[in-house]
């Protein structure tokens, strides 16, 4: 009995829900065009609120913010003295004693080494031994020429005999004149035995030791390297020809060094040379800057790296150079009223969009100056719509990066 009560209200209840989805219908059938025109109103709502945030929402911007501007040069060059002295010897022989070394501080006239002496030395022994043979011989032809001269006059001999005399007294005088010559000769180069320092500076090279032989027979050997004055230095860097148009000199220049990671040093430009070198296709201009060493704490041969300031701002409007990629107005305002993005930004200002007059300022090759009296703190440049074709709003073939200050500036 249980059972068969069970079947009975599972039939009860299929019957109840056809009648309970039939009063429904009805319920909606009758009310139809009220419920329409509700959801009439909503789609209206949703298109007049939401719509316009949906379409301020697709707008693609970047920031107008203020800040300081540098366009600036870099370069790398080695620090090197203002000038560098390179010391060598004029004689071959071997090196007897040697008074200075690496970092030794010099005055000129100052003996840094000698070289040993007893070749040249014998030199000068033979040549004074030839001036003394030389002279004899010259007052022998003297004093004969005299004497024929005395006997030409008073008829004992001929005129041939005494011009003969004469030929070889001449020839001896000569001869002096050519021995004295190679004495002092010999002499000169027994003094080169000493090597002297030509300036005061310092030692910054020394490439000779104690007994090795110098030999001078076809190219003067380099001995030495001074630095005339190390307080004052200077770098040499190559800058390309694309910038060296902008390169002035007088122009402040800050570099640093990795010996001294977290300091930043000064300098200025003192010549740019006029000889081009062409490295791996490139034309490239050696820019000399001068820089202050008194401290002594920069030395010669370390890496510098430069930067040289070519114009600075100070809170400017700026902005990325993206901003400016824009071609047309089409897709941001309904008429533009002849305002083109050479002369126009388009601004989102407050979920308007404004075209704004402006004209470029300083350009580098991430930012550019953006000058103009309408523009606000928080606007914001439109540069596309999202989801937009790019050929409606932004150019194609445009580099962002590259403006009217390429090459190596930044």
């Amino acid at each position: 009995m249980k059972k068969n009560k069970t079947n009975v209200n599972s039939v009860a209840g299929g019957a109840a829900r056809p009648s309970m989805v039939r009063r429904v219908w009805r319920f909606v059938w009758r009310r139809k065009w009220w419920i329409l025109l509700g959801v009439a109103v909503l789609v209206a709502v949703r298109l007049m609120f939401g719509g316009a945030a949906s379409e301020r929402a697709q707008y693609a911007t970047v920031n107008i913010t203020r800040g300081d501007l540098r366009q600036v040069v870099s370069a790398t060059g080695e620090i090197q003295p203002v000038n560098t002295v390179n010391v060598g010897s004029q004689v071959s022989g071997t090196i007897d004693n040697l008074y200075v070394d690496f970092n030794s501080k010099v005055k000129k006239g100052d003996v840094l080494l000698t070289i040993e002496p007893s070749v040249l030395q014998a030199s000068v022994d033979e040549a004074k031994a030839s001036l003394v043979s030389a002279e004899s011989q010259r007052n022998y032809a003297k004093a004969e020429y005299q004497r024929n001269k005395t006997l030409y006059n008073e008829g004992f001999i001929s005129r041939a005999e005494m011009e003969q005399s004469q030929t070889a007294y001449e020839q001896a005088e000569q001869s002096v004149k050519r021995m004295q010559s190679q004495y002092e000769r010999a002499l000169t180069n027994l003094g080169y035995a000493t090597i002297v320092s030509p300036v005061d500076g310092t030692v910054i090279s020394r490439k000779v030791d104690t007994g090795q032989t110098v030999a001078a027979s076809f190219q003067t050997p380099d001995l030495f390297e001074i630095a005339e004055d190390l307080s004052k230095m200077q770098i040499e860097t190559s800058v390309s020809e694309a910038d060296i148009g902008v390169i002035k000199e007088n122009q402040p220049v800050s570099f640093t060094v990795d010996a001294y990671p977290t300091e930043t040093f000064d300098g200025v430009v003192r010549q740019i040379r006029l000889s081009p070198t062409t490295t791996s296709n490139v034309v490239v201009y050696t820019v000399v800057i001068d820089v202050d060493n008194s401290d002594l704490r920069l030395m010669p041969g370390m890496t510098a790296f430069v930067t040289i300031v070519i114009a600075e701002k100070d809170n400017v409007w700026k902005t990325t150079n993206s901003a400016f990629l824009v071609r047309n107005f089409n897709s941001f305002v309904e008429e533009a009223n002849g305002a083109t993005p050479a002369t126009h930004l388009a601004i989102l200002r407050e979920g308007d969009v404004v075209l704004v007059p402006y004209s470029k300022g300083l350009t580098t090759a991430t930012e550019t100056e953006v000058i103009s009296d309408e523009i606000q703190q928080g606007d914001k440049i439109i540069v596309g719509r999202v989801g937009a074709g790019a050929s409606s709003s932004n150019t194609g073939g445009m580099n962002p990066m590259r403006g009217p200050m390429g090459g190596g500036r930044r």
